[in-house]
C-alpha cells in the first residue's frame, strides 16, 4: 500500500479530529476536514478544509469525492447521507449504521438489550404523558432522563427524584422522547477504549476509571489504569469487547460503563470515535487511540495496546465565570515536573466548561501520578489575556 495516495476525510473539525491529522501526518497521509467554520481546532492542519454543516448532504459527497476512507469526530452528522455513500460502495468507517444506533439513546439501549449486554434497567417514553408509568414500573427513588437524540456533554441529561416527578409533572425537563433509566449507585464509572480492524481483530485497552464535573457532566480526570480488581478489569474488558463485536463494524469505540457497589459491570454508553477517555494513550500506551484509528482507516492492522506507564489525563476546561481571549496560568511551574504532557486545542476564546485543552501525567505508580495531577490542577487555569 503506497500510504502516500491515502486521504482521510473526517466529518468534523473538533480536537478529536486535530489529534487524529497529527497522527496521520507521521505516515504522510492527508486529512480533510468538513467543519461548520474555519475557527475550529483543525482547520490550519487540514489538507483540504470544506466548510458546511455536517448536516449538509452535498457538502459531505464533496468531502467523499476528494477522499479514500471518510470517519467522523463527532456524533452529530448526516447519517443518511453516509448511509446512501456506504450503499455506493464508499468506505466509511465506523459505518454509519453503528452511528443510526448510537445516535439514538432509545435505539442504543435496545441494542443492549437484544443482544444480551449488561445495562441499567430503562423504560422508552415519548412524551410528558408517559413519564408516570415509566417511572412506577422502574420503581426506584432516583431515575435519569435522558433525551434519546442531541444529547452531548451533559446536554439533555436530567438525574431526577422519582417520587417529586410523580407529584408534579411540570417538573418534568423533556418533551419529545427520551430513556428513563435506574440511577445506578456506582462504586466507579470507567471506560474501556476498543479498536477493531478490517480484519476482524478486535483489541481493548486497560479501563480508566473518570471523575466528572457535577455542574458540566463533563469528564474532569481519569487514572489509567483503573483502581478495580484483576478479575472486574477482564470482566469489563470481555464485555466491553462482546459489546462491539455485535456492532460488527470496524473502528475505534469507547465503552462508558458502570461499575456498581455489587461489583456489576453495566454497559451506559457508547461514542463510535475517539474519546475523551483515551487521550492519554497517546503518551501512555504503545499505539494511541488516534493511531489505532488512522491504522484501521488504511487498513493495516490494529497495534499493541499495553500500558507503558500508570497515566492520569486532566480535562483543561474554561473557568466558568469567564469568556474571551486567555492566558494559562503557572505553566513554567507545571514544566518543572517530570513526566507532564500539554495538549492545547488552538481555541482563540475561553468559554464556561469549554474544553480547551488535556493534560497527561505519567509516573512510576497510580499513587504517584494522582499527586502529580492533584498539584497540577491545583496550579492551571484560564484567566483573562490582559
Amino acid at each position: 500500500m503506497n500510504l502516500l495516495k491515502q486521504k482521510i476525510g473526517i466529518i468534523g473539525g473538533g480536537q478529536l479530529g486535530r489529534m487524529l491529522i497529527e497522527e496521520a501526518l507521521r505516515l504522510n497521509v492527508k486529512v480533510n476536514i468538513l467543519e461548520a467554520s474555519n475557527d475550529c481546532p483543525c482547520y490550519h492542519l487540514a489538507h483540504n478544509f470544506i466548510c458546511g454543516s455536517l448536516m449538509d448532504e452535498n457538502k459531505i459527497i464533496e468531502l467523499a469525492e476528494i477522499s479514500d476512507v471518510l470517519t467522523f469526530e463527532i456524533e452529530h452528522v448526516n447519517t443518511n447521507a453516509l448511509i446512501k455513500l456506504e450503499e455506493e460502495g464508499k468506505t466509511i468507517i465506523p459505518s454509519p449504521k453503528v452511528l443510526q444506533i448510537i445516535q439514538d439513546k432509545g435505539l442504543q439501549k435496545n441494542f443492549y438489550k437484544d443482544n444480551n449486554i449488561p445495562t441499567a434497567p430503562y423504560f422508552l417514553v415519548n412524551n410528558i404523558s408517559e413519564w408516570n408509568e415509566a417511572i412506577i414500573s422502574l420503581d426506584t427513588e432516583k431515575f435519569v432522563a435522558k433525551t434519546s437524540k442531541d444529547g452531548y456533554d451533559g446536554k439533555g441529561v436530567s438525574i431526577l427524584k422519582s417520587k417529586e416527578i410523580l407529584e408534579n409533572n411540570e417538573l418534568i425537563p423533556f418533551n419529545v422522547p427520551c430513556v428513563l433509566e435506574a440511577f445506578i449507585p456506582c462504586e466507579k464509572e470507567i471506560s474501556i477504549i476498543v479498536a477493531k480492524d478490517i480484519f476482524g481483530k478486535t483489541v481493548a485497552y486497560e479501563p480508566v476509571e473518570m471523575e466528572f464535573n457535577a455542574t458540566a457532566n463533563l469528564v474532569t480526570y481519569l487514572i489509567s489504569p483503573a483502581e478495580i480488581s484483576k478479575q472486574i478489569a477482564e470482566k469489563a474488558k470481555i464485555i466491553a469487547v462482546q459489546t462491539i463485536n455485535k456492532f460488527k463494524s470496524p473502528g475505534i469505540f469507547a465503552v462508558e460503563m458502570f461499575l456498581t457497589e455489587e461489583g456489576e459491570v453495566l454497559v451506559n454508553e457508547i461514542a463510535p470515535r475517539p474519546h475523551n477517555s483515551g487521550h492519554h494513550t497517546i503518551e501512555a500506551s504503545y499505539t494511541s487511540q488516534y493511531e489505532q484509528l488512522t491504522r484501521i482507516l488504511l487498513g493495516l492492522p490494529v497495534g499493541c495496546t499495553t500500558l507503558i506507564k500508570p497515566a492520569a489525563m486532566l480535562n483543561l476546561l474554561g473557568d466558568a465565570n469567564f469568556t474571551g481571549p486567555y492566558v494559562i496560568k503557572n505553566l513554567n511551574q507545571i514544566h518543572l515536573i517530570e513526566g507532564v504532557y500539554l495538549h492545547l486545542y488552538d481555541k482563540k476564546e475561553s468559554k464556561p466548561f469549554r474544553k480547551m485543552g488535556h493534560i497527561t501525567v505519567l509516573a512510576n505508580s497510580v499513587e504517584e501520578v494522582k499527586a502529580k495531577a492533584q498539584k497540577i490542577s491545583n496550579l492551571i487555569g484560564f484567566e483573562p489575556l490582559s
